[in-house]
């Protein structure tokens, strides 16, 4: 799953961006694309505010979000190849019969799609709302961390549970505050967990040069320039194509 999905509302799948309020901006959920409130953008000879430029850039740059959602993995939808073209059909308004007519299938298979989906809706509610209840009001140390928004390459190496993550912490740094790092771990888990805790210390609203980010990441450990390169690697940062401005990414 793209890591921008991970902790998005269904809203915000529907969509393709989510609006965070505190910053005043509209991110998409696909490419990481950031509209901010108060400016205004052109398009086409037209002008447009950030809310109406996010909802043109899903459309044009990522296409229609139920094809965007329908080609992800068929381990995350359960969802074959036959029904995703009963979906985009019954999607486009077609009625039971044409779907079944064009597909050539028999009416009442496509209308008991229509009941499973409907049903399986009705179950996932259910299932979020126990899930909610049973787990977020009382978090667990073996909880898988969150995947930060741009991780690069999501596999085993993120599955990274809080108390791994505290031990990792606890033999790689001389000290948490101010932040000392011992020693750069080769290993792709301590990786992230070390480069975690570094971005913590970082500004998000901020943009640094190269030199400021150098200070600063020396201060940690004295090989600043792997460092800094990890942070880019591993998508915590991002920088401009010259490399002379830093960035957290949101």
């Amino acid at each position: 799953m793209k890591p921008n999905y991970i902790d998005a509302n269904i809203e915000t799948l529907k969509n393709g961006y989510q609006y965070h309020a505190d910053k005043g901006t509209y991110n998409c959920i696909e490419c990481g694309a950031v509209y901010e409130e108060g400016e205004i953008f052109p398009y086409e000879n037209r002008f447009f505010t950030a809310e109406k430029m996010i909802q043109h850039h899903i459309v044009h740059e990522h296409g229609q979000r139920l094809e965007t959602l329908l080609s992800l993995d068929k381990k995350l939808t359960s969802i074959t190849d036959n029904q995703k073209e009963i979906l985009i059909l019954m999607a486009s308004g077609v009625s039971d019969k044409e779907i079944a007519k064009s597909l050539k299938l028999a009416p009442s298979t496509v209308r008991h799609m229509r009941f499973t989906m409907k049903e399986k809706a009705k179950q996932a509610k259910l299932f979020l709302a126990l899930y909610e209840l049973t787990f977020e009001a009382h978090p667990s140390s073996s909880d898988i961390v969150p995947i930060h928004a741009h991780a690069t390459m999501i596999d085993d190496r993120y599955k990274i549970t809080a108390d791994e993550a505290k031990a990792i912490l606890e033999r790689a740094f001389i000290s948490l505050e101010p932040l000392k790092l011992k020693t750069f771990s080769t290993k792709e888990k301590k990786k992230l967990v070390i480069l975690r805790q570094i971005v913590s210390t970082l500004d998000p609203q901020k943009h640094y040069t190269e030199k400021e980010l150098n200070v600063i990441l020396k201060a940690i450990y004295p090989d600043y320039v792997t460092l800094r390169r990890y942070l880019i690697e591993y998508g915590f940062m991002d920088r401009s194509k010259d490399g002379s401005d830093y960035w957290l990414r949101s």
